[in-house]
């Protein structure tokens, strides 16, 4: 069962930080060995003038916004996380919160046992000084690990054997581990022996169609820029670690959504950006899939005028009471009527996208208020928007500035420096990262003078498949 723990338990470690990390930059080597650079050379790539060139110190300052944006959304977002789920069998929340519950008393969530969250008595922003540290959540901290074991693996596209051992070494086995429902389980089956993808097979993980793998591999579109073909090809395993069908597309739809925030049209309004993002990543789910028309239904209810709570509460209507479009798991008699399932939350996440239109702030508030699983959505938005707008973009949104501390260890393990880490080096990491990804995935262009990427834009066929239902 998830608990909400509070962000004091780290507060403590920014003077442990200031000890034993200083100002160390990028250097991490192969697991297991000593320190050191991780680079790739300089391309002799001929540059094309259909290529995109994408500045890596712009990058890397997107990078840093991915991650602060998403910690802000994530912990906000902690707040509200299954406080509402509806009214439905032994369990019953009362009415959805609306906009008006803005600064106003949370209320206990499904395990709250009466008590409201431990981290803010109102629902409002989480929001941490320079003088503190974030603390790594189940949102961020399996993205963490897989840009570690990218990085010190000097890899593009991970093995079963590699995502097993960094499951073995960096996740506790014992509670409190951070891991739920899909994560948990497959966690438990690597143990057995188990590798991926066989561990979100239906047969052996009841919990295939869960939330788990939206909230962990969204990353791998940032590692293939403007090229979400190849960000599928990274991502296709680490999906699977926990996902299949639905769960599995979904996870698609948000990977498609990061690789494309590199190639938006910046002559368009964001609003626009996000839209057009969205119908492209929308090619991905086949036709006859519920999470299909689970965004087409919302989408529906944006164009039409509705506003964001009518359609939060359409789409509780239509999906956990009625069962329609074939999201059927009211009926299955699951816990909380599967709150924690991919469907409902990405419907929920819909909303807070489209109406939230680009506005960093505002789609955080619509996320942390939508329900369920509130602080999934929210902090993918969050790392979303983070991303496009970059550092400065997400300081400027909120009036002031923040940690760049980062501790991945409250809640995993056997990472260098004692777990404290800084988002200048994970973005200079997740920027080394790319550099091997345009060569050899993209067979694309590395100027180490200009500091650029040349990105091959592939005209010769539709990027975007659906995928095989």
């Amino acid at each position: 069962m998830k608990q909400i723990l509070s962000l004091l338990i780290v507060m403590g470690l920014f003077f442990v930080y200031s000890c034993n990390y200083g100002n160390k930059k990028n250097s991490s080597g192969k697991e297991g060995s000593g320190q050191k650079e991780n680079q790739v050379s300089e391309s002799k790539y001929q540059p094309k003038p259909d290529d995109l060139v994408i500045s890596k110190e712009d990058y890397k300052n997107k990078l840093y916004g991915f991650w602060l944006g998403q910690c802000i959304a994530n912990w906000t977002g902690l707040i509200t996380e299954m406080d509402k789920i509806g009214n439905i069998g032994d369990i019953k929340t009362g009415a959805f919160y609306t906009r008006e519950d803005w600064g106003q008393p949370d209320q206990p969530s499904i395990w709250g046992e009466g008590i409201p969250s431990t981290l803010s008595p109102t629902i409002d922003f989480i929001l941490i000084g320079q003088d503190s540290v974030w603390g790594a959540d189940d949102d961020t901290d399996i993205e963490y690990m897989y840009q570690h074991l990218l990085y010190s693996n000097e890899a593009t596209v991970l093995n079963p054997e590699q995502i097993r051992d960094g499951w073995l070494k960096h996740i506790k086995s014992e509670e409190e581990n951070f891991l739920w429902v899909s994560n948990q389980t497959a966690f438990d089956l690597m143990k057995e022996g188990v590798l991926p993808p066989e561990t979100s097979s239906p047969e052996k993980n009841e919990n295939y169609m869960m939330i788990d793998a939206q909230l962990t591999t969204e990353i791998f579109g940032l590692f293939a820029p403007a090229r979400p073909d190849v960000a599928l090809r990274m991502s296709e395993l680490p999906i699977r670690v926990t996902a299949r069908e639905d769960a599995a597309w979904i996870s698609e739809f948000y990977v498609i959504m990061y690789s494309l925030a590199s190639a938006v049209d910046s002559n368009l309004e964001i609003k626009d950006q996000i839209n057009r993002m969205a119908d492209e990543a929308r090619k991905r789910l086949p036709e006859n899939s519920y999470s299909a028309k689970m965004f087409d239904f919302v989408k529906g209810k944006y164009q039409e005028g509705a506003t964001w709570e009518e359609a939060r509460d359409a789409v509780y209507q239509r999906y956990q009471v009625e069962g329609k479009d074939g999201y059927d798991l009211t009926s299955k008699k699951l816990y909380c009527n599967g709150c924690f399932a991919a469907g409902i939350n990405f419907a929920a996440s819909i909303v807070s996208l489209l109406y939230g239109e680009g506005d960093l702030v505002e789609t955080i508030k619509i996320g942390v208020l939508c329900g369920w699983d509130s602080d999934n959505p929210t902090a993918t938005w969050g790392g979303l928007l983070g991303f496009m707008i970059g550092k400065d973009g997400v300081e400027k949104a909120f009036g002031q500035k923040f940690s760049n501390k980062f501790n991945i260890h409250r809640t995993r393990q056997n990472f260098p420096n004692d777990g404290l880490d800084t988002f200048e080096n994970m973005a200079e990491k997740g920027a080394a990262i790319v550099d091997r990804v345009v060569i050899e995935e993209m067979q694309g262009g590395l100027d180490l003078d200009k500091k650029v990427w040349y990105i091959p834009i592939r005209k010769d066929k539709p990027i975007i498949k659906p995928a095989v239902n």
